[in-house]
């Protein structure tokens, strides 16, 4: 990736995962720890879910559920009633349709804030850019 490619991803992906954390705090939810201090896996976490927009690969917000749930299964997490990183639980690892509100709200505030950010920074892939205009 070229590196102001690079930069603008991770600018991305820090700015939405301080927003979910605001959105975490807001529900009562403290576990979030700023980008500065959150562990590589979580920051991972995040870049993957902006380049899988930015890709295409993912189009909408329950496409970034499911991504995420399969990269999860994939690292072994699995179900549990509270988010532990060190038994590799999470509440959120059911089909996006079983979802509480509130946690599908967060798919959407990532979706929706990756996309704008992408349109103000004019973030395209080289493969994307139209070839007439250099």
């Amino acid at each position: 990736m070229a590196r102001k490619l690079e930069i603008l991803v991770e600018t991305v992906a820090k700015t939405v995962h301080e927003v979910n954390r605001g959105y975490c705090a807001a529900l009562g939810d403290d576990s979030q720890v700023p980008w500065k201090d959150a562990p590589e896996w979580q920051k991972r976490s995040a870049i993957a879910g902006v380049m899988a927009i930015l890709t295409g690969e993912v189009t909408t917000p329950e496409d970034l559920h499911v991504g995420w749930f399969e990269q999860k299964s994939r690292e072994g997490w699995r179900y549990g009633p509270i988010k532990s990183p060190e038994r590799k639980e999470h509440p959120c690892m059911v089909p996006y349709n079983d979802l509480p509100v509130t946690q599908r709200a967060k798919d959407h505030i990532f979706f929706t804030l990756v996309r704008s950010m992408m349109e103000e920074f004019e973030i395209v892939l080289e493969s994307d850019a139209d070839p007439s205009h250099p």
